[in-house]
């Protein structure tokens, strides 16, 4: 959370019509028709039949598919889009049973395999022969499907799942353990999926709070199985700078993550298709720097220190944040990067220019004689992003850094994180989506989990993000027209640590375990969800870690 003096942060369908029927969306989750399991048992009550162990010598003939009852949508967190029933036996971990990548495709989906194995107590091979009880892993064609998709496909007692990148293909398997844990099998027919954002996931606070490897490891994996895929770092803030610095040494707090440490942190998102999102907030939130730095903070005209925030007058400050920029870019090897440029304190003052004539003079100096404190802020904005851009990294930053008016523009690249419209000159999301500005939702009545829950903030709940909010809500509780949807890139939960001795690390990944499973349902599907909140907590309880 940020927070300001007297201000918050706050298939395919069948060919025929009576094929076409048997076709079944998959309810949210869990639904009133999904208790009666996968693979149902046949009319007189007997077990499913159990798909004949690998190398045995002589297996069983299976009862004929028309022995079974129509299969039933598997129930999942994130629910499944679309499902098409079949009769069969359905398929199940078996003894001699292995995961199989073709060996065309075991650069690119090896980890994948041998994740999914380990889970599920399965050999691993890198085969073109798949043989009884095998789960086969395979890349489909490019462009065959939305980035992320995949089919899962369980026939024959076999199970076959494709996408057409490795993203797709490991949602696939995490479909398949949920199906594992939460029933035993997973129901004969197929699965066609795929999300409806691009970005989901989980913003984390390290800097008021400190979180170690391990535990921040454990949100990722969590993370994982809810097929999120962005964890937010905030690392740098007023209260600490939780990174180990090679140019800037004097910044660090302790404790800290190694550079090492955080190798591993990315090694292991990379593998669970996760991007971590760094943010090294300018020009305010920068306390910790400034400790080390006093010659570069802001004062007034009156010559008062002003919490957090730098003097972007000074060409050192750039300097200074550059170096950090550059230093860590490497360290983080995903695809975005995020900015901050939330409350300048410079600019949450009735009169920025008397306030802070220097500021006033750069920005005149830069940008001619009608210019305000605002557009030097703009252009800091600007600057760190060509910095950043080379990279080749998407940007962001928090929607406060974005001015009305003025001569200065943010650049038009730079994603807004939306998370409050409460501050000094707020504007609703209709100005940043009116003017074709990518938004994520971060919306700090719904998202915002801040410990303490000081300003009358409180603790998000799963239920009511599962049965209030959708992705164009993104201030309060008003969504925005249905045209903006594809503007809205997605969204995360945020963690922030403003009361950092009110909750254990174990307390916050209790409390964020709901909301996150809550928040993957609602970023995956865009349809209402058909189960109540109690039937899908039940099944968030049962398939949780």
């Amino acid at each position: 959370m940020r927070q300001t003096t007297g201000q918050l942060r706050r298939g395919r369908a069948i060919a025929t019509a009576v094929a076409a029927a048997l076709v079944s969306f998959a309810v949210p989750a869990c639904s009133a028709g999904a208790d009666a399991g996968r693979a149902t048992p046949s009319a007189a009550g007997s077990p499913a039949p159990v798909p004949p162990t690998a190398g045995a010598s002589t297996p069983p003939t299976p009862p004929p598919a028309s022995s079974y009852s129509l299969s039933t949508a598997p129930r999942t967190v994130p629910s499944v889009r679309e499902h098409v029933p079949a009769r069969g036996p359905g398929w199940k971990p078996a003894p001699g049973a292995r995961v199989l990548v073709t060996p065309a495709d075991s650069a690119a989906l090896a980890d994948e395999g041998k994740l999914l194995a380990g889970e599920l107590r399965l050999g691993y091979a890198e085969s073109e022969q798949p043989q009884p009880g095998d789960v086969q892993l395979a890349l489909a064609a490019k462009g065959s499907g939305p980035a992320e998709s995949y089919t899962l496909t369980v026939q024959g007692g076999r199970v076959r799942i494709t996408g057409p990148d490795e993203a797709g293909v490991f949602y696939g398997t995490r479909t398949l353990k949920q199906e594992i844990r939460g029933a035993g099998s997973a129901p004969e027919g197929t699965v066609k999926d795929a999300p409806a954002k691009p970005q989901r996931g989980l913003n984390l606070d390290i800097a008021r709070k400190y979180f170690t490897p391990d535990w921040i490891e454990g949100r990722l994996r969590e993370m994982a199985d809810l097929k999120l895929n962005q964890l937010g770092l905030h690392f740098s803030d007023d209260q600490a700078f939780r990174i180990e610095s090679d140019t800037h040494p004097e910044i660090v707090s302790t404790p800290h993550l190694t550079k090492a440490e955080v190798r591993r942190i990315n090694a292991l998102a990379a593998r669970l298709h996760i991007a971590v999102v760094p943010e090294i907030d300018s020009p305010g939130h920068l306390g910790a720097v400034l400790r080390a730095h006093p010659d570069l903070q802001l004062r007034d005209v009156q010559g008062r220190a002003v919490q957090g925030a730098v003097d972007i007058s000074k060409p050192a400050s750039a300097k200074l944040v550059d170096e950090l920029l550059r230093e860590y870019l490497p360290l983080f090897p995903a695809g975005a990067w995020h900015l901050g440029a939330d409350e300048y304190q410079a600019l949450v003052v009735r009169d920025p220019q008397a306030s802070f004539p220097q500021l006033a003079s750069a920005a005149r100096a830069r940008y001619g004689a009608a210019a305000r404190v605002q557009d030097l802020a703009t252009g800091w904005l600007n600057d760190r992003a060509a910095v950043v851009r080379p990279s080749g990294k998407a940007l962001k930053a928090w929607n406060d850094g974005f001015f009305a008016g003025g001569i200065a523009r943010p650049a038009q690249d730079i994603q807004a994180e939306y998370w409050t419209g409460k501050e000094i000159g707020a504007r609703p999301p209709l100005a940043y989506l009116d003017a074709g500005r990518k938004v994520v939702n971060l919306n700090d009545e719904y998202l915002y989990y801040v410990l303490g829950e000081p300003n009358q903030f409180t603790y998000p709940t799963g239920r009511r993000i599962y049965e209030q909010w959708t992705p164009l809500v993104l201030r309060g509780t008003t969504a925005v027209p249905a045209r903006y949807d594809a503007q809205i890139l997605g969204g995360r939960l945020a963690v922030w640590c403003d009361l950092a001795g009110s909750q254990t690390p174990a307390q916050v990944a209790d409390g964020i375990r709901l909301p996150l499973a809550a928040l993957s349902q609602k970023l995956w599907d865009p349809r209402p969800p058909q189960a109540s909140w109690p039937a899908f907590q039940s099944l968030a309880d049962r398939l949780g870690p």
